[in-house]
């Protein structure tokens, strides 16, 4: 399909997960709060090690225009035949060691540059902005900033967030009841909920070998779904669109402990149906590095809930999206679901114009 002729065709290829990188972002929480950046500078290097730090060092710097250079995206997106990108700030941009007032600042600061970004290619991209998770007070906010003022089409989130300033290191995870706010306004919205992994409470255990990108987010999405589920947040928001990165990681294809737990144990029953059914009610993207997996994860969740998800640009993405799904040898009907239909149930194909944006 040709990429000029986007508007008039009904099944555009859609990638969902892609980043951009936002150095003026960056660069104002630095100087903001020195101490809280130079502290996750530091975490980083404990979660994976010198060696592997360098060595995604030299990765970013590499593909910097990929990550900034809307003309080089363009062409790459060309090249692997995707027509759209829904656009999410780079994981490395939660700095969810924030105060209040920083993280609010943040996250609009991160929504109005993705707006920025895809308004400059409208028929080829759209746009997820940033909450702080640290603060669940002022998820909402954020959200109603993110979809309402900017016109984007959800936030990302990651998988935990360490509460600032606690000397036990306590976690905001997504089963928080601080976050049922959270949760129905963006059903309400019809927000999507990109979750996206980014650190490992195990920390330093997993400092070698890459094991903090290998093991972790695979792990951390398990965690982090295991949450929602766990807690009955699908329940009480069945219309919460939770579209899981990595496709799901550990989770989906591993959920026969979980349903027996379910069974005998009466502190794990906080969700009405066993774990498994609730596949049917998250979604996930097809970066699973291999074939045989993505067919498993579309047994498991069901064709319906698998989009097409690259990680551009970064190394342990695709540079073969399309191909990649091609490869898995589905039928016609699920790779043409996973490539283009389930993406314009979503509303994810089509970038939002200025004209069409909500309003407050």
């Amino acid at each position: 399909m040709s990429n000029s002729s986007i508007n008039e065709a009904s099944s555009p290829t859609v990638d969902v997960h892609a980043h951009v990188l936002l150095p003026a972002l960056q660069q104002m929480v630095a100087e903001a709060d020195p101490e809280g950046f130079g502290a996750q500078q530091s975490l980083e290097v404990l979660r994976h090690g010198a060696d592997s730090m360098a060595i995604s060092g030299r990765m970013v710097k590499e593909r910097w225009p990929q990550l900034t250079d809307l003309d080089r995206r363009l062409t790459d997106m060309d090249a692997q035949g995707v027509d759209v990108q829904l656009v999410s700030p780079s994981p490395s941009h939660f700095y969810y060691f924030a105060g209040e007032g920083l993280s609010l600042q943040v996250a609009k600061a991160a929504n109005q540059a993705v707006r920025e970004f895809v308004d400059r290619a409208p028929e080829r991209l759209n746009g997820l902005g940033l909450v702080p998770l640290q603060h669940p007070a002022l998820m909402v906010e954020a959200l109603e900033h993110a979809v309402l003022e900017c016109g984007l089409l959800g936030v990302e989130i990651g998988s935990f967030a360490a509460t600032p300033g606690s000397p036990e290191r306590s976690t905001v995870e997504l089963s928080d009841p601080r976050l049922e706010p959270f949760w129905s306004r963006a059903e309400e919205l019809g927000a999507v909920i990109f979750l996206h992994p980014f650190g490992c409470s195990l920390d330093e255990r997993l400092d070698r070998f890459y094991l903090a990108n290998t093991v972790s987010q695979p792990a951390e999405n398990a965690v982090a779904l295991s949450h929602l589920i766990f807690s009955g947040v699908l329940d009480r928001h069945p219309g919460l669109k939770v579209l899981a990165a990595h496709g799901g990681g550990y989770l989906p294809t591993t959920l026969g402990r979980s349903d027996h737990a379910w069974k005998v144990r009466p502190e794990a029953h906080g969700c009405a149906q066993p774990p498994s059914s609730y596949l049917k009610k998250l979604y996930f993207d097809s970066l699973v590095h291999s074939a045989g997996e993505l067919r498993a994860l579309v047994a498991a969740a069901g064709p319906e809930q698998v989009l097409l998800g690259s990680d551009y640009p970064f190394d342990m993405g695709s540079e073969r999206p399309v191909a990649e799904v091609i490869e898995a040898q589905l039928s016609a009907k699920d790779e043409a679901s996973m490539l283009t239909g389930n993406a314009a149930a979503l509303g994810l194909a089509a970038a939002a114009a200025l004209s069409q944006r909500p309003t407050v």
